[in-house]
């Protein structure tokens, strides 16, 4: 790594020359660091918001999930198998798909290897148990905080290794140079936060050969969220430099709480605690799931089953089954603006008009789970505390004691499936930027649970591999640098000095356009989606960036990083509510997580009203049949394009072939 100065538009400022950039600090990123380094390319930096934020570090479940190859038991599995199942998720490419599989185990071992506190028995053997979408028990755990405890052991290595930490530096611009066909990405604009009262706005380049990005899911365009606060996304930086996405329509949503952001799934329903609604101010108390479930037997199994099919699927919602108590949560909460809380003082109650809980009302599998776990007890808190008493300890460690105090609960987004599109080697459409972790969207429409854990060990160490492979030489010279990338950063600088106005009045607009953006995702691109809400609200979110770029204002430099995360956010909010409407228009219909209305549909339940009517996608259907990539074109334009599926290789495998190949260096093939 070495460090310059460089005068752009008057200011000297910071030039950070490096083999490969990192941006985030999640375990995807991470991940890329670690693996870089050990294959020799050590001429890395990481350039990180903040180290402690992210979805990675801050976010879990009771039992947070990791999906990979089944490594025990007497069910039989193979890379194949679990390339076919991932497949059926529906939009991912099946190439993607049997890479995912395939180097399941090898990421799974590098992070034993690292520390993770992986389970295992007497014999070594790495046990496991059956997720959702999971037709072999492949998913294992280490406990509600899988991810964080990742994170930390990576965190670890990258420290033991030296790698640089340029911690506090928000990336507001991918450099990049040539045409839309030939793009490659040269390096990345950062603001210094911490030095943002000096010259230049506290602005640092970066030039770089490659760039990993791994900054996450985009949270901040949602109201209603699971992810973590301090995660927010920086897709805007990709779309801006032109990178093309796939299956932006496809995320998970579930229900999660509120005050303390955190999936409630697994044991959390299993243990069937009482779900009560009440006015704003907390009065006016209600079972409000008595109202729409013919007996207690089928409510109680329905949020039993909510356990392990966590997350909304509408071809769940039918016969009464678990995701129509998403839907009546909606309902109360966003419909109806009552609160919704997830009691675990006491069992669910027929309030006289279905038979009060007993066990003998469960379904045979949901009794027989109970009982296996010696867990037929008289409250759903002590149920809890004997299945899983970390789930309980979480929460307390963030004030709330669920043994007193009701969660307040809400439908809320948790991730996003799609993202921007990578080749077999994890590299975009613009050369040398390797999106990785949630920001690459390698999954569709529906995926096992844990399996995106996997996908960003897998992908990241893909892109280390490829880097190391064939680009791992020197940065240019800073010089050349410049020549490429001088007007782009100059044009950069100049519009956050523009923005900074110390007249400026309205102090309130980045609060406000942050609210207007995650109001219109969560009310037209989120888990309820009706199509004579989403057309008018692409035009009103272009008509929003449009505004944006003329008229933001700030008061100090102080404000800029909030300014170019809104202008980021809002673009992201834009093409993705761009994605849905192309869905929609091509006769798109309920599938993965959301629910489309649609008045020719059926209705989720018979006590609800006619405006609930939905249907899902015929089969055959177009949109079944294709995945739909989107990107910003140089204009400003929308590009949308409908791709076929590829399908899951079939290599002939003879081994003197592959040593061959693998010797040759032929593996990297250049049409990848």
């Amino acid at each position: 790594m070495k460090k310059s100065l460089a005068t752009i538009g008057g200011a000297r400022l910071p030039v950070i020359s490096v083999n490969t950039l990192i941006i985030g600090s999640g375990a995807a990123a991470l991940n890329a660091a670690v693996c870089l380094h050990e294959q020799g390319v050590e001429d890395i930096a990481i350039v990180t918001e903040d180290w402690e934020a992210g979805t990675s570090r801050n976010a879990g479940s009771d039992k947070q999930t990791y999906y990979k190859l089944s490594l025990a038991g007497e069910l039989p599995d193979s890379a194949l198998r679990m390339a076919v199942d991932l497949f059926a998720g529906g939009s991912m490419h099946g190439d993607i798909a049997y890479i995912e599989a395939q180097n399941s185990a090898r990421a799974f071992f590098h992070l034993v290897e690292l520390g993770v506190p992986f389970p295992h028995d007497r014999y070594g053997a790495y046990v496991g148990y059956k997720t959702d979408h999971d037709t072999r028990q492949r998913a294992t755990s280490a406990g509600p905080l899988t991810s964080r405890l990742m994170v930390e052991a990576l965190g670890r290595e990258v420290g033991r290794r030296g790698i640089p930490v340029f911690d506090g530096h928000l990336v507001i611009t991918l450099l990049t140079r040539g045409r839309e066909d030939s793009r490659k990405v040269i390096g990345a604009v950062a603001i210094d936060q911490k030095n943002i009262r000096k010259e230049g706005c506290g602005f640092v380049l970066f030039n770089a050969v490659n760039i990993v990005l791994g900054t996450g899911g985009p949270a901040g365009i949602y109201k209603a969220s699971v992810y973590p606060e301090s995660q927010l996304g920086s897709h805007g930086l990709a779309f801006a430099a032109g990178a093309v996405t796939q299956n932006l329509t496809e995320s998970q949503y579930g229900l999660a709480s509120l005050k303390f952001r955190w999936n409630l799934s697994g044991t959390y329903q299993q243990v069937t605690p009482r779900y009560i609604s009440t006015d704003a101010r907390g009065g006016d108390e209600r079972e409000f799931l008595i109202d729409y479930f013919p007996d207690m037997g089928r409510l109680a199994t329905a949020v039993f089953l909510k356990g392990y099919q966590w997350p909304f699927d509408p071809t769940k919602v039918k016969d009464y089954g678990s995701s129509l108590i998403d839907i009546l949560v909606y309902q109360e909460t966003v419909l109806r603006g009552r609160r919704v809380f997830l009691d675990f003082r006491r069992n669910p109650s027929g309030c006289g008009k279905l038979k009060e809980f007993d066990f003998r009302l469960l379904s045979p599998e949901a009794l027989s789970y109970l009982e296996r776990s010696g867990a037929l007890l008289p409250t759903p808190i002590r149920r809890l505390a004997k299945m899983n008493l970390p789930a309980i300890e979480v929460f307390k460690a963030h004030g709330i004691d669920l043994a007193g105090e009701p969660p307040e609960i809400g439908l809320c987004a948790q991730h996003n499936n799609g993202g921007f599109r990578g080749n077999l080697w994890w590299e975009s459409n613009i050369r040398h930027l390797f999106p990785v972790g949630e920001v690459n969207g390698t999954h569709g429409v529906r995926r096992p649970g844990g399996s995106a854990l996997n996908s960003g060990q897998v992908g990241s160490m893909r892109a280390a591999f490829f880097i190391a492979r064939r680009h791992g030489g020197k940065p240019p010279k800073v010089r050349d640098f410049l020549a490429q990338a001088r007007a782009q950063a100059g044009e950069t600088l100049e519009s956050a000095r523009k923005m900074v106005d110390p007249k400026c009045r309205d102090s309130g607009l980045i609060a406000r356009t942050r609210q207007e953006i995650q109001e219109r995702m969560s009310t037209c691109g989120a888990a309820i989606r009706d199509p004579e809400k989403v057309r008018p609200a692409v035009g009103a979110a272009w008509s929003l960036l449009t505004r944006m770029r003329k008229e933001l204002k700030v008061r100090s430099v102080r404000d800029l990083p909030a300014a170019f995360r809104n202008l980021d956010l809002c673009l992201t909010h834009a093409l993705y509510l761009a994605a849905i409407h192309e869905y929609l228009n091509r006769g798109g219909k309920s599938r993965g997580s959301y629910l489309v209305l649609d008045k020719a549909g059926v209705k989720p339940g018979a006590e609800m009203g006619e405006e609930w009517r939905f249907a899902l996608n015929p089969r055959p259907s177009f949109v079944d049949q294709k995945i739909l990539e989107v990107s910003l074109g140089r204009g400003g334009q929308v590009v949308k394009e409908w791709v076929d599926i590829r399908p899951i290789p079939h290599e002939d495998g003879w081994f003197e072939n592959v040593w061959e190949d693998f010797r040759e260096g032929r593996i990297i093939r250049k049409e990848e």
